[in-house]
């Protein structure tokens, strides 16, 4: 296990980013079988350092392509991590999920994950399917990015509403009437709704 160990060092030097995460990600993967793979993610995220939890997290977003336990993992463990960038992993996890089992295929997984009760679990989505408009399938159908973003447009926590805001306000560059169809139906004296507002029709003159 000394190759996981240079991994796990260097990573701990580096505060920031996420290339040398994914990249050390990738390497154990190419290293190891999938259920050694699992193993160690498990034990990473039980280490005190987040950039060993962030490493657990890219692992399991590359095992959950196909195995449903680190799936699971994700939704119900790594969504209740407190650190910012652990949750900043697991949206790019999410994505990479998604990316790789198609995005029209994981559709009931987004539905899924954007009608939790946990913010965190709603945010991975939000936030992970930026710029959604630029993902297959959405690119093609708007629409129906612009509702499931909108679900939350009043949710109570500010830090999921900011993603939800500038998730709208990504897709109105290219799709600027549809976003404005979707605000123009919104309550602005509901406040939770009017700070979505500002996010999502910054670039709509």
């Amino acid at each position: 296990m000394k190759k996981i160990n240079d991994i796990l060092n260097h990573i701990l030097r580096i505060e920031n980013g996420f290339k040398h995460i994914n990249d050390g990600a990738t390497e154990i993967m190419k290293m190891y079988p999938q259920k050694q793979c699992f193993e160690l993610a498990l034990d990473l995220f039980k280490h005190e350092a987040y950039q060993a939890r962030m490493l657990s997290t890219t692992l399991f977003g590359l095992l959950a392509v196909e195995n449903d336990n680190a799936l699971r993992f994700l939704k119900e463990q790594v969504s209740t991590d407190e650190n910012w960038r652990v949750q900043e992993m697991l949206a790019k996890a999410f994505d990479e999920i998604c990316k790789h089992r198609g995005y029209e295929a994981s559709l009931p997984l987004i539905e899924e994950w954007i009608n939790s009760d946990n913010p965190n679990v709603v945010r991975a989505v939000t936030e992970g399917l930026r710029i959604w408009t630029s993902r297959p399938f959405f690119k093609e159908n708007p629409s129906v990015a612009i509702a499931l973003i909108s679900k939350h447009k009043a949710h109570e926590s500010e830090y999921l509403r900011k993603s939800v805001g500038n998730a709208l306000r990504d897709i109105s560059k290219k799709h600027a009437e549809l976003i404005r169809q979707e605000v123009e139906q919104w309550d602005l004296s509901n406040p939770r709704i009017m700070f979505t507002y500002k996010f999502a029709a910054k670039l709509l003159k």
